[in-house]
């Protein structure tokens, strides 16, 4: 196995060598393996074991025994301890999900304080075969049938490729000790069930099974790329991207005869669940939203618009004071006395400074809020009714800013000034308000 592993290494995982590296030890079997295999080569690696407080005196029997490992080998250990069930009970978390997140933060927060290059965990192939199996029980798409990927940005699994027996057989012929996890044996998560029920199953029926299944998922992982290409050229045909958001016209996605499994595709990363909503938004009403925990899908006209909810305070206010020539927040706004205008446009306007009351106030629009169009003298409209005529989308109308003088309204930003602040032949002060 290890002249394997080596030329495992130089094969796929060239970019290793000479890299710092952080490898996942548990002390169990497979990463004990791991870590033998790599302290076998030039690697500069260091040991992170997580200490999860989950079987009691078993787990810092655990602690220890890394320790005792690590000190004996010469090996560099981070050490550390969480509080597990406190933390998936404040955050609605099952178990192994709150014990995911704080390992893999505490991970990443080390490769940037102590400058390592990458995190390597000990999956094995028997592993990937049971998420497979997982996944199917649970419902999914060819994404979650593709397995574990070699690699994940910083983090790389490099014993995928081997099963659970040739690592068994390895830590046999080497002599190598390790922790056994008594929750292993328990029926207790879905993952325990398949492994010990379901998996033997398959195996008895066909003694290859796992090679035959990595052969499957390989064909899988080939025919996801070649998705992932015809997704990125019908993306590009349908959708625009602008600024934070994506405008998918639905007249083109419609001629798709299967427009569904490509919103599927390009949606399914952004949280949302409520599938046959977000189908229904190709017919619904002008308006209508599908949310996740931090985007939503709205309907506008002939477009679907994915954006990020906004984590802003819609009754926030910005104050502008007398001779302040610039503002950053919310908008980056310049001010600046003029002896004559230019060019009025959407983005610069020209108000008579002396009709100003301040301090000035940006702020949101709000029901009932009314104002005079530029050009429509002694004629008031709902800024309401203006958004309609101007087929602003629901996303597009709380993104707006107003700049108001005394509870009336300047410049409804970047789109319209107020009559009554214009410039006239009697205007001594000119204000240049421009937004950059």
């Amino acid at each position: 196995m290890q002249q394997k592993f080596e030329n495992h290494i130089a094969q796929n995982f060239p970019f290793l060598i000479g890299k710092n590296l952080l490898l996942a030890t548990s002390g169990g079997l497979d990463s004990m393996v791991m870590v033998d295999l790599f302290h076998k080569l030039p690697f500069k690696i260091a040991i992170a074991h997580c200490n999860f407080q989950l079987r009691g005196l078993e787990s810092f029997g655990d602690q220890r025994f890394i320790q005792d490992y690590a000190e004996t080998n010469e090996i560099e250990l981070f050490l550390t301890q969480f509080d597990t069930e406190a933390f998936a009970n404040d955050y609605k978390l099952s178990t192994q999900v709150a014990a995911r997140e704080l390992r893999y933060n505490w991970f990443y927060e080390l490769l940037e304080t102590e400058n390592y290059d990458y995190i390597l965990t000990a999956h094995h192939a028997d592993d990937n075969l049971e998420t497979f199996l997982i996944h199917l029980v649970r419902g999914t798409g060819i994404d979650g049938l593709t397995g574990i990927p070699s690699q994940n940005e910083q983090v790389v699994r490099p014993l995928l490729i081997f099963s659970r027996s040739e690592i068994e057989q390895y830590a046999k012929d080497n002599a190598i000790e390790w922790r056994e996890d008594s929750s292993n044996a328990s029926d207790k998560y879905l993952r325990n069930k398949i492994r010990h029920n379901l998996v033997p199953i398959f195996k008895e029926l066909n003694p290859d099974f796992l090679s035959t299944f990595q052969k499957t998922q390989n064909y899988l992982q080939e025919s996801k790329a070649m998705t992932d290409d015809a997704s990125f050229l019908v993306y590009q045909q349908v959708a625009k991207e602008k600024g934070t958001e994506i405008h998918f016209d639905l007249n083109q996605l419609k001629k798709l005869p299967n427009y569904k499994s490509y919103m599927f595709h390009w949606f399914n990363g952004f949280g949302f669940l409520a599938w046959d909503d977000i189908y229904d938004l190709m017919d619904g009403q002008s308006g209508k939203q599908v949310f996740s925990n931090e985007f939503r899908l709205l309907k506008n006209r002939d477009f679907l618009i994915l954006s990020p909810l906004s984590s802003e305070d819609e009754n926030e206010e910005y104050f502008v004071n007398k001779n302040q020539k610039e503002v950053k927040v919310p908008l980056n706004l310049k001010f600046s006395k003029v002896a004559d205008i230019c060019l009025v446009s959407n983005t610069t306007i020209f108000v008579d400074e002396d009709k100003l009351w301040y301090p000035l106030v940006l702020r949101r629009w709000r029901n009932g809020d009314t104002f005079q169009p530029f050009g429509m003298e002694g004629k008031s409209k709902k800024i309401s009714k203006f958004f309609k005529d101007e087929k602003l989308s629901l996303i597009e109308k709380e993104k707006t800013w107003l700049l108001c003088s005394d509870n009336e309204i300047v410049w409804i930003v970047g789109i319209r000034q107020d009559e009554r602040f214009k410039i006239k032949n009697t205007t001594k002060n000119i204000l240049k308000i421009q937004l950059k």
